[in-house]
């Protein structure tokens, strides 16, 4: 359990505490963000045919993932904030209709996208050969986005009560689980052929159901459910949640929708951009994940403060973040921008692939920093009570700075083109970010 909002008053100590709180989840996320993107390397020496195919079910799958972590955000937030208050039994009365009500709308989402999915992947430009491909894939890796995002929940709710080493432990045993058998079930073993592309998602179901038995276990000697006055509480936070998480899952709802009209642009440039566009979308998370560390570890932190309404320790707290964001993801971005060609070798089996993966890195991993800080941003204005302001912001990021950029990049310049519309969207989304928060993130009535 992380300390009080007050407990922190140092910049050293809060420096410490930030670093504790957050370097479980940046190893969990690393590893299985790791995990995906070693999944896609998998895959592309299968062919291009079968990567593309992968690459196709990335928008849909983030939409899956944009409603897990908006309700995620929802469930930290809300939590959070009931602790930071003191107001215990309340709390565990929310986790447990949080994870009822989060479980039950995912699970409805994978089954309209099982129904759906044939005229949503010609929408994004799939042809008959890549639906006959992504078919088979389909059905095991939304089973797995189910498992996945009821994986997720149970994090949430340790994130709120300030556990994040549980979380971040799981994510890598999952992680290295799914590494194990991954190659088997692709591959094959002995005389076994392998299933091919269905193998990386059977691999993942796996994985994920494994984690999900370990943290239901967990759960159970914690207390912090509770299945007494859920009716009342449903009444009385129902329009709280709902507050949160309707907007913070419009916001996690628009990368998806992003991800789904980028794809459908990159696909006018042929089958090896629509991969090579796939394994760049694995590796920017990946090189993300520090800033996805921070936008699980600081919320709740946030939300503790924002209850206690100690804004001195939020300012502290935001200054901090943005800092280690732009150092970091910096750094990282000018590296990995300097080591292109042989990032590019890694991770493709095609030469076609490896120029154009190439163009990518170099002009959008450095960008990345401002991405990153406009993340933050966003995730800190769910948890202080600005969720409508979030979600505007997320809207903007996307479709005033990011696809208008991309879609002209790629009108003048093709391939290369796409890399520097992405770089320059992406600068211009942490610009406006960092101006809305200096403008907005003040107690209610301050001017």
């Amino acid at each position: 359990m992380s300390p009080s909002p007050s407990a922190v008053s140092s910049s050293p100590s809060m420096k410490r505490q930030l670093w504790r709180q957050t370097w479980p989840m940046a190893i969990g996320v690393l590893s299985l963000l790791g995990f995906q993107l070693v999944d896609s390397a998998f895959i592309s020496r299968l062919g291009t045919a079968p990567l593309a195919a992968q690459s196709f079910t990335f928008p849909l799958s983030f939409l899956i993932i944009g409603v897990q972590v908006g309700l995620g955000i929802a469930i930290a937030a809300l939590i959070s904030r009931t602790l930071g208050a003191g107001d215990v039994q309340r709390a565990r009365r929310q986790g447990s209709l949080a994870l009822m009500s989060a479980g039950g709308v995912t699970a409805l989402l994978v089954l309209g996208l099982w129904v759906t999915h044939r005229p949503l992947f010609l929408l994004l430009g799939a042809d008959p050969d890549n639906l006959a491909l992504i078919r088979g894939y389909w059905a095991p890796q939304l089973l797995a986005s189910w498992l996945g995002a009821a994986l997720y929940f149970g994090y949430s709710l340790f994130r709120a009560h300030g556990d994040t080493r549980l979380p971040g432990k799981l994510m890598v045993v999952t992680s290295l689980i799914n590494l194990a058998i991954d190659p088997i079930l692709i591959f094959g073993v002995g005389e076994w052929p392998g299933l091919g592309l269905p193998g990386a998602a059977w691999a993942t179901v796996v994985a994920f159901g494994s984690g999900l038995v370990m943290i239901a276990a967990r759960l159970k000697g914690t207390g912090w459910l509770s299945r007494q006055g859920l009716g009342h509480e449903v009444r009385q936070s129902g329009p709280t949640f709902i507050g949160i998480a309707g907007p913070a899952m419009v916001g996690q709802l628009m990368p998806p929708l992003s991800a789904m009209l980028a794809i459908s642009i990159v696909a006018t440039l042929g089958e090896s951009a629509v991969a090579a566009w796939g394994l760049a979308s694995r590796l920017e998370t990946v090189s993300l994940m520090v800033v996805l560390a921070l936008t699980m570890s600081l919320p709740p932190w946030l939300g503790r403060c924002y209850g206690a309404n100690d804004w001195a320790q939020i300012q502290r707290l935001m200054r901090l973040a943005a800092r280690v964001v732009l150092l970091w993801q910096g750094m990282l971005g000018i590296v990995l921008a300097l080591l292109a060609p042989w990032v590019a070798v890694m991770l493709s089996g095609t030469p076609e692939v490896r120029e154009e993966l190439t163009l990518l890195i170099r002009f959008m991993l450095p960008s990345y920093a401002l991405l990153g800080l406009c993340m933050v941003v966003v995730s800190a204005g769910n948890a202080l009570g600005r969720p409508f302001g979030s979600m505007l912001l997320s809207a903007a990021r996307l479709f005033v700075c990011y696809l208008p950029c991309l879609w002209l990049g790629a009108q003048l310049w093709g391939v290369w083109g796409v890399g520097v519309g992405a770089a320059v969207g992406n600068i211009m989304a942490g610009l406006i970010a960092w101006l809305w928060y200096l403008r907005s993130m003040r107690p209610t009535g301050q001017k």
